[in-house]
């Protein structure tokens, strides 16, 4: 599956055009963009401001990242960036100098099937107005879809935690966290992106980057916890820990390639070392704080589905929790080294009520704290918690 589009494989389908090359080619006058595509797209472009930029919306198709390069910034374009979109569309964001009138061509086919997109970008003057009007962020149409990735814990050559009956904490990761993304899906207004879909090992930074692509709202780990005593039973959910923060705030400043990056929806390049570390902490912070409400919602409504081992929201320094601006949380389901908490854990009737309960929380965190422009209004909670049709403990 294509690197970059993880999660949307299943949208995109067999018919997406592959993206096999991005170009930029500068003159005095105007910056080109030309895209290689190996079948027809259906494309929209627009510009937006604050920052300026233009965005290209190409759908089907896709792009993978460790076979193609983004070229580096020229002429109007000072940077080029990819992303997912959901229902197998694929955005791509051109970060311009300064507003551009905006022209598209097709060139000829090259007779191999393959075909090139080409969108001129030329400075905009009094006498040539921008073709696509710039659009304030904030006064974008409301209503997007909210997308909540789920990281199923372990995988492949990584089993995770063992219980005494040989239940392995990765395949029961995998189970939880396919039915809680079907539970998300079939709610309005909700999409679920998973980090794998498989039993295959993901590392763990990696997760982040796909939850990043995805422009996930929320980011979910499930994870069985394990200890040597097998009396001990009970869930437990964890945010990231203020140490944990320096550390991965540092280690982000550090990384050019990162800072190169959006974070919170602001790129760091172009900002001297006291700004773009002022500017992550904002958005670290508020990702932090969201975190916390969030896993308290969760907490709360796994404490009706069976025992919480940890009364409160814990602290740690995980690496998947490390994102700098999705809110992440990380549950600890049960404790697979417990032998009624392993056999509860196999169960599909027991995985069902822990994603409703997730779902529950989840919900009720997006009513009270709704990200910009998301549509939340039909995420109503059944009397007494958990959703309409499936609350927790039934």
């Amino acid at each position: 599956m294509p690197a970059l589009l993880v999660g949307a494989a299943t949208a995109v389908g067999a018919t997406a055009a592959e993206v096999r090359a991005v170009r930029l080619v500068a003159t005095a006058e105007a910056t080109s963009v030309e895209f290689g595509l190996d079948a027809a797209v259906t494309e929209s472009v627009f510009a937006l401001s604050n920052p300026t930029r233009v965005v290209v919306d190409l759908r089907p198709a896709t792009f993978d990242r460790h076979r193609v390069r983004l070229p580096a910034g020229q002429g109007l374009v000072r940077a080029v960036r990819v992303g997912a979109r959901d229902r197998g569309g694929l955005r791509v964001v051109l970060d311009v100098t300064a507003p551009v009138a905006i022209h598209r061509r097709d060139a000829a086919d090259a007779g191999d099937g393959s075909r090139r997109l080409i969108i001129d970008l030329v400075a905009a003057t009094a006498d040539a107005a921008p073709t696509a009007p710039l659009v304030p962020v904030e006064r974008l149409p409301a209503g997007r879809t909210l997308v909540v990735a789920i990281d199923a814990g372990h995988g492949g050559d990584d089993p995770g935690a063992t219980g005494r009956d040989g239940t392995r904490e990765k395949d029961v990761t995998l189970s939880v966290a396919r039915v809680l993304a079907a539970r998300i899906g079939a709610e309005p207004g909700m999409r679920a992106v998973l980090t794998r879909t498989g039993d295959y090992f993901v590392p763990l930074r990696e997760r982040i980057r796909r939850a990043r692509v995805a422009q996930a709202d929320l980011f979910v780990s499930v994870h069985a916890d394990a200890v040597p005593d097998r009396s001990v039973t009970g869930s437990s959910v964890y945010v990231l820990s203020a140490r944990g923060a320096t550390s991965e705030a540092a280690k982000w400043l550090a990384d050019r390639e990162n800072s190169a990056d959006l974070v919170g929806g602001v790129s760091l390049d172009d900002k001297d070392g006291v700004l773009a570390s002022v500017l992550l902490d904002l958005s670290q912070s508020a990702a932090m704080s969201a975190s916390m409400v969030a896993a308290e919602k969760v907490l709360n409504e796994l404490n009706a589905v069976g025992d919480v081992r940890k009364a409160r929201v814990q602290q740690a320094g995980f690496v998947v929790l490390k994102s700098p601006d999705i809110p992440s949380l990380l549950i600890e389901t049960a404790y697979i080294t417990n032998p009624g908490e392993e056999r509860r854990l196999r169960d599909p009737r027991y995985q069902v009520r822990l994603a409703d309960a997730i779902l529950a929380g989840l919900k009720s965190f997006f009513r009270d704290n709704p990200p910009p422009g998301a549509r939340v209004a039909g995420l109503v909670a059944a009397p007494g918690g958990g959703t309409p049709e499936h609350t927790p403990g039934r």
